[in-house]
C-alpha cells in the first residue's frame, strides 16, 4: 500500500471535520496525520489527511458527496510542499552538550527547552528533513516526541524552481 496525501477544502461548520474522518475509518483507512486549519477565505478550512492504502479515487469521490465539501485534492509526489513541526526532547549529558547542540544546527533545530538532563528542540520542514533528524537524535536517547500533522500547499505550475532538499536545509 502506499501512502496518500489528501487536501479537503470545507464551508466552516460544525461536524465537518467528524464526517471527514469517520468516511475514511469506516472504509478501514487508517489515518496517518491530521491537520486543519483557515484558508485565505475566513469562511472555508483545509483538512490535510495522510492516509495507507489503495488508489483513492473512490474516496474522493465518496468526500465530494459531503454537504461541506468545496475542492479534494489528492496530491502527487514532489507536486506540493509539504512541512511538518516536531518537538523532541533527548538525553543530554553535560559532557556530550556540545556534541548534540552541533548535530541539531546540522537541521537548523531550534533548542527550546534545556534541563539538567536532557534539551527540548524544535524542528520543522518536509517529512525526510524530520525523519533524519529524528534517527540522528535517537543516538542520544529518545525522551519524548511529538509531531503536528502534515500541511502542504500545491507548487505553482508556473515558474516554480524546486529547491533541492539538503541534510542540513
Amino acid at each position: 500500500m502506499s501512502q496518500h496525501v489528501i487536501s479537503v477544502t470545507v464551508e466552516n461548520k460544525p461536524g465537518v471535520l467528524a464526517r471527514v474522518s469517520s468516511l475514511f475509518a469506516r472504509r478501514g483507512f487508517n489515518i496517518h496525520s491530521l491537520a486543519v486549519g483557515p484558508t485565505e477565505d475566513p469562511k472555508l478550512s483545509r483538512i490535510t489527511l495522510v492516509v495507507d492504502g489503495p488508489a483513492m479515487e473512490q474516496i474522493v469521490k465518496q468526500l465530494y458527496k459531503l454537504v461541506h465539501t468545496v475542492k479534494v485534492t489528492e496530491h502527487e509526489p514532489g507536486a506540493a510542499v509539504e512541512r511538518e513541526i516536531m518537538l523532541v526532547r533527548v538525553n543530554a549529558d553535560p559532557k556530550r552538550r556540545s556534541e548534540i547542540f552541533d548535530a541539531a544546527g546540522l537541521f537548523a533545530a531550534k533548542a527550546v527547552d534545556v534541563a539538567a538532563g536532557s534539551i527540548a528542540f524544535e524542528i520543522s520542514g518536509d517529512p525526510g528533513k524530520l525523519a533524519d533528524f529524528l534517527e540522528l537524535m535517537r543516538t542520544y536517547g529518545i525522551v519524548s516526541l511529538v509531531k503536528s500533522g502534515r500541511i502542504v500547499m500545491a507548487r505553482d505550475a508556473k515558474g516554480t524552481t524546486r529547491k533541492r532538499r539538503l541534510k542540513s536545509a
